[in-house]
This record gives structure tokens, C-alpha cells and sequence, in this order.
């Protein structure tokens, strides 16, 4: 009898293991779609808002739309980024609230902050076009100094191979991701699928992939048909936020770091824990075990336990 009992609950042991690990087996893939140049069309830009899931849209400044489609946006419960106009090496024209060679360290920290003030609900920022200014690493240098007083991460649009963006966050301890895969810089439907499934590839071989798009009426039709259908590819869709681990809050009026103030909560809830979230800067005050600290700013939190 105790033979029969024994085998029983051996076998009930490793059927619980096997089903453990297959679950953590078949935890499937990610994958980040960012969707630019947000705010010159308003009928584009409300397609954008309504596509279905964690689509992040990253507005243009100063746009004639994009205040307004930043807050539907956020309403919708959608991710918001500043899309940043950078120095590109074609010689074409920026728009307003660009990055350029032209301007000093002062002009170039007062426009990166001018253009972060007028994005509502931005939780981070990356470079429309920029083939010039992203190569330079003092320039980007600059950036990541102005950013170092924000909770904003860095998505390194990749417009160039010669890109130090990324490598310069990184250093900086930057939130930083990196685009693996442009869907649209050849607007038929053909190529936007083949570039789609390249993404889910990528994202199935390495556990997640970022994509960036725009709001052409292809792209959007197209991802319009796709997303509510993810889960036959076996990917799940989430938020910048989301992969650098980072929890947003949508109260707190953009500020920088020297205007946060710190709270300390005790947490019982495990669920309310972060596991070594990525975080911008934030005071060194030591915590008592079971604290937490959080920072809010710019419509993001920043949450650190011990």
C-alpha cells in the first residue's frame, strides 16, 4: 500500500514539475510596435488611437494634431513617446522642435525640454529621422544629460547603422530599447506583411522584437486585420513600459527629477513588487526590508523594494 501511495505522489510530483515547466515553456514571445508620426493628420492619427491593444503611438511636437491625439490616445489606454526630430544626413527639413548641429548645449537641452513639455502623457522619447545627429556620440551625449532628469526611457529608431544612440543610453543607464524591424519603408500591403511575420520570426527566436511603423493607410488597415488575431502567431503584445518593467502613472503633471518627491510605502502584496525594474534615477536612501520607494514624474512611476 505505501509502494502504490508513494508511486502515486511521485508521479503527481513530476506531473506538477511537468506542467511547471511546460507552462514556463510556452510563455510566448513579445513583441513592441510603435507607431510614428503621430500629429500632422488627424484622421490617420484617431485610426492609430483605435487600433486594438498595446500599440505606443510616438507623436511628432508641435504638430497641428498631436496634443489632441495624445490625450485620446491616453484615454484609450494607450502608450504615449515623443517623437523627436533629429539632424539627418539628406539634408531634409525637420519640422519644428528639432535637434540640430547648429545648436549649442543650451539650445539644444532648451529644445529637448520644450519638446517634452508639450507631449502629454510621454513616457519616453525616440528620434524621427536623425542619421546625422545619432551618429555624433557628443551630441548624443547631450541627450542622455538632459534625459538623466527625467523617468523617460530611449528607443533607438535605428535610421542608421552608425547609431551610437542606443550604446550612449546604455552607458548613461537610460532605459533604452532598439528597433529591430521597420515595417513600412515600402507602403504595399506585400511588404508590410513580409516585414510583420519577419518580426514575429524575430521575436520567437530571441523572446521579444521591436517593430516601428507609421500611420499610413496600409499600415493601418493592415494591423487593423492583424492584432486581434495575435494569438495564432503565438506573441503577445506590450508596451515599451512593459518590457523595460517600468509602471506608469497617469496623474502626476510633467516635471523634472528635481521637482520629485519620494514616498515609502510597506508592501505586502508580493504581486505589487517589481523584480529588478529598470529605472531612471532615483534617491539613495536605504530601505527597511519589506519598503518600497515610489517616484512619480512625467506621468511615470518609478518603483524600487528591497
Amino acid at each position: 500500500m505505501f509502494n502504490v501511495i508513494t508511486r502515486a505522489s511521485l508521479s503527481l510530483f513530476l506531473l506538477v514539475g511537468w506542467s511547471l515547466a511546460h507552462a514556463a515553456a510556452v510563455t510566448p514571445p513579445t513583441i513592441t510596435i510603435i507607431i510614428d508620426d503621430v500629429g500632422n493628420n488627424l484622421a490617420n492619427g484617431e485610426r492609430t488611437v483605435a487600433l486594438p491593444g498595446a500599440i505606443t503611438l510616438a507623436v511628432l511636437p508641435f504638430t497641428p494634431f498631436g496634443n489632441e491625439l495624445a490625450r485620446k490616445a491616453h484615454m484609450a489606454g494607450k502608450e504615449i513617446m515623443l517623437h523627436l526630430p533629429m539632424d539627418n544626413s539628406h539634408n531634409r527639413p525637420l519640422g519644428p522642435g528639432g535637434l540640430t548641429f547648429a545648436q549649442n548645449h543650451q539650445q539644444f537641452q532648451q529644445q529637448l525640454e520644450n519638446a517634452i513639455a508639450n507631449t502629454p502623457y510621454v513616457s519616453g522619447l525616440n528620434n524621427h529621422m536623425g542619421s546625422g545627429l545619432t551618429s555624433s556620440k557628443e551630441r548624443m551625449q547631450w541627450l542622455m544629460d538632459t534625459l538623466k532628469n527625467y523617468p523617460l526611457y530611449f528607443v533607438d529608431s535605428r535610421t542608421t547603422v552608425a547609431s551610437v544612440a542606443a550604446k550612449t543610453a546604455y552607458e548613461n543607464n537610460i532605459p533604452t530599447l532598439e528597433r529591430q524591424v521597420f515595417l513600412d519603408h515600402e507602403i504595399t500591403p506585400a511588404f508590410i506583411e513580409a516585414q510583420f511575420n519577419r518580426l514575429i520570426e524575430i521575436a520567437q527566436k530571441h523572446g521579444s522584437a521591436v517593430a516601428i511603423g507609421h500611420p499610413y493607410p496600409e499600415t493601418l488597415s493592415f494591423l487593423e486585420e492583424v492584432l486581434p488575431n495575435l494569438d495564432a502567431f503565438n506573441v503577445k503584445l506590450i508596451t515599451p513600459s512593459e518590457k523595460l518593467a517600468i509602471t506608469r502613472s497617469p496623474q502626476i503633471v510633467a516635471r523634472k527629477t528635481a521637482a520629485t518627491t519620494a514616498t515609502e510605502l510597506s508592501v505586502s502584496d508580493n504581486n505589487s513588487r517589481h523584480e529588478s525594474p529598470v529605472l531612471a534615477k532615483s534617491p539613495a536612501e536605504k530601505l527597511a526590508p519589506g519598503q518600497c520607494r515610489i517616484t512619480e514624474l512625467l506621468e511615470v512611476t518609478r518603483v524600487i523594494c528591497s
